[in-house]
């Protein structure tokens, strides 16, 4: 190291090489004969917040073997430089490790509040520039979808669960491309899936000796949707209860006696009425529910297909399936209705 400078907050080493000979990385030949000197900026990891540069003086030598294809050669030093390099090994693994956590734009403004100047498509390069691991034997295989535009196409990601970390993603959601890429793994033992009949299908077709398994998350959302789905049709039931208020007993020294209830027990519970606004008004949210179900189920009476209700009312086939296979107007409602919140009792005071 010849000098240190440090001009706003900056700090540049200063240095140069003078160890003799190179080897030419073409026919690593050692040559002696300098042809040339320039001068290399490299950037390196912060100190103390403060960014790092080391301005090297590179020598440029000649080849002294006459068949070398290489002419002349810059000499690298090992640990500090590498062809083409702007960065030293070290800001490099850090800036790779921080592209792998966060990517782009992200990974910008860590390195930023690290004292580390770079850009997003940097870090986006030296992503791409990660070798991929080598392929191992894959045992528990996890099979999901993804919108690549959600309503328009869609594809399928494949997950080696046990090593976390993807391995490969297949066009469309159909059980052919996924059979097609199990039979090329007979090692899977395990498929964790979602219940889509197309996976089931394709894991079926690809790996009979596989056991199929469905994931927890989907499990858990399954039955999430069936408890809300049997509340909803019983949410008249539900409210009902709520106004006889329960027999509360207390011990005593021969068994349990029966507690006479205080005034506040006994006081009827009113549960909030959700069809209705602050100021007393029918909820355009509830109205529009109650217009729609009943126009949904009259066209279902008369006979007439989904595509028919969709088109003649202009709504969307999700929506009108969910209309349709309703057991009751309760179950629709019961969102909207039944948003209680501890708010509700100083709302018409805030209003």
């Amino acid at each position: 190291m010849e000098s240190v400078e440090r001009v706003a907050g900056a700090v540049t080493f200063r240095t140069s090489c003078r160890t003799l000979p190179a080897r030419c990385p073409a026919c690593m030949m050692p040559s002696w004969r300098v042809h040339g000197r320039y001068l290399r900026r490299l950037a390196d990891a912060p100190v103390g917040g403060a960014p790092v540069a080391i301005e090297l003086v590179v020598r440029r030598f000649k080849c002294l073997t006459t068949r070398c294809s290489a002419v002349t050669f810059a000499e690298q030093i090992p640990g500090l430089t590498s062809p083409h390099a702007r960065y030293t090994p070290l800001l490099r693994a850090v800036l790779t490790s921080i592209a792998l956590t966060l990517a782009g734009r992200p990974g910008a403004r860590l390195a930023a509040a690290l004292g580390i100047r770079v850009a997003k498509d940097t870090l986006l390069q030296l992503l791409r520039a990660v070798p991929e691991p080598p392929p191992a034997l894959v045992r528990v295989l996890g099979v999901d979808d993804f919108a690549l535009r959600k309503g328009d196409s869609y594809a399928t990601i494949l997950v080696d669960l046990e090593a976390r970390r993807p391995l490969d993603v297949l066009p469309g959601r159909d059980a052919v491309p996924l059979a097609a890429w199990l039979r090329g793994h007979p090692e899977v033992e395990i498929i964790c899936r979602d219940r889509a009949g197309a996976y089931a299908e394709g894991a079926r077709a690809g790996a009979p000796q596989a056991m199929q398994v469905a994931d927890g998350w989907h499990l858990w959302r399954n039955l999430a949707e069936a408890v809300e789905k049997t509340v909803g049709a019983h949410h008249g039931c539900i409210r009902a209860a709520f106004v006889i208020p329960p027999v509360a007993k207390e011990p005593v020294a021969g068994g349990m006696v029966t507690k006479e209830p205080t005034a506040v027990e006994t006081a009827p519970f009113v549960p909030p009425d959700g069809t209705l606004d602050v100021g007393g008004r029918p909820r355009r949210l509830v109205a529009r529910t109650i217009e729609r179900y009943e126009a949904v189920q009259q066209r279902l009476a008369e006979g007439k297909t989904l595509a028919a209700i969709r088109r003649e009312l202009r709504l969307d086939h999700s929506t009108v399936r969910r209309f349709a296979r309703a057991r009751s107007l309760d179950e629709l409602l019961v969102k909207a209705t039944n948003r209680a919140t501890i708010l509700d009792e100083y709302k018409s005071y805030l209003h």
